[in-house]
């Protein structure tokens, strides 16, 4: 089911088009286009292999595709990179799927990386923003723990919390529920919704699990063969013809 958009949406609308990127002579997209609307909950799902998580990848500027153009909030990605931090006009994070957190830094420190290595924050406004963040995703009072110490669960909430301390307009999701059972996949499917609800920041969520695609998001893409097959609502997707 759909969900509203928060009423002062802060997102960025996402262009791709033409996107193909190769692999030792692999094609493994083929010429993807997609639009997403500011503020937008988009998922893209697919079978293994498809090419979703190269997609973020590209979308994050952690790679560049072979052809093809992304625009980010009306900047060409390679423009927007370029850019020094206190020039870009907005911000994109990333939820990597195995959470990515230092296991020798605390929660607190994990979440506050970014933005001690920006220094665009005195220690006390980080330390609230910290707070803040990790009250957002129910882990208040975990600041001074380890990873090793947090279940699966609590790992992503952290990681979550990490992106959503530098305020971003764009968030991506890669796999944010694998390896979770199917209440934590639901806990944080609600979180991701929730986020979005409050924020009205445009998210983007690569996911294997097509119900939890269609109870939080706006629209679905499904990635196949190296290009997106349909995008539709969640209410379409049922009498889509498509093959797959």
């Amino acid at each position: 089911m759909a969900v509203e958009r928060a009423p002062d949406r802060r997102g960025v609308a996402l262009e791709l088009s033409g996107i193909r990127k190769s692999y030792d002579g692999r094609p493994v997209l083929r010429g993807v286009d997609l639009t997403v609307r500011p503020g937008e909950l988009m998922a893209i799902v697919g079978q293994s292999g498809q090419g979703k998580s190269v997609l973020l990848r590209l979308i994050m500027g952690l790679e560049r595709p072979d052809a093809g153009r992304i625009v980010v909030g009306g900047l060409e990605i390679d423009r927007y990179l370029a850019l020094p931090p206190e020039e870009k006009p907005f911000r994109i994070a990333m939820v990597f799927q195995n959470a990515a957190l230092l296991a020798s830094l605390t929660v607190a420190e994990n979440v506050a990386l970014r933005l001690r290595e920006h220094r665009t924050h005195p220690p006390a406004e980080i330390a609230r923003i910290v707070r803040g963040v990790l009250e957002q995703v129910d882990l208040a009072g975990a600041e001074d723990k380890l990873p090793a110490e947090l279940s699966g669960g609590m790992r992503k909430r952290v990681a979550i919390a990490r992106a959503l301390a530098v305020d971003p307009e764009l968030i991506l999701y890669d796999e944010p529920t694998a390896d979770l059972d199917p209440i934590l996949t639901e806990q944080i499917g609600q979180l991701i919704r929730r986020i979005r609800d409050r924020r009205g920041n445009t998210q983007i969520i690569v996911t294997h699990n097509l119900p939890l695609a269609r109870a939080i998001a706006d629209r679905i893409a499904v990635l196949d063969q190296g290009r997106i097959a349909v995008c539709v609502t969640p209410a379409e997707l049922p009498a889509s013809h498509h093959p797959l």
